[in-house]
């Protein structure tokens, strides 16, 4: 199940600003294969029907978090640093 669509071998040019107009214009993003297997395993059994919707699910959460924001409250990054030094992660 690939991400994009097959351009024929060639590189498509520079997308240009009047085709991408609007809330529903789609965009496509080149992404190494390796991580496009990593997730189709991950979607497996999830309510995701292509690596498009769940890419596009991942990225709108980090867009949801403004710049600075960690998704961890200080009592979480503490347990989670603790977890980590525990393993030998980190000293």
């Amino acid at each position: 199940m690939a991400p994009m669509e097959e351009s024929g071998g060639r590189e498509a040019g520079p997308p240009s600003s009047t085709a991408h107009s609007g809330p529903d214009a789609i965009r496509i993003v080149r992404l190494p294969e390796e991580i496009v297997r990593a997730l189709e395993l991950r979607m497996k059994g999830s309510s995701f029907e292509s690596v498009d919707q769940l890419v596009a699910f991942i990225l709108g959460r980090l867009l949801d978090h403004a710049p600075g924001d960690t998704a961890f409250s200080e009592e979480d990054e503490r347990l989670l640093k603790e977890r980590l030094r525990s393993l030998g992660y980190i000293d």
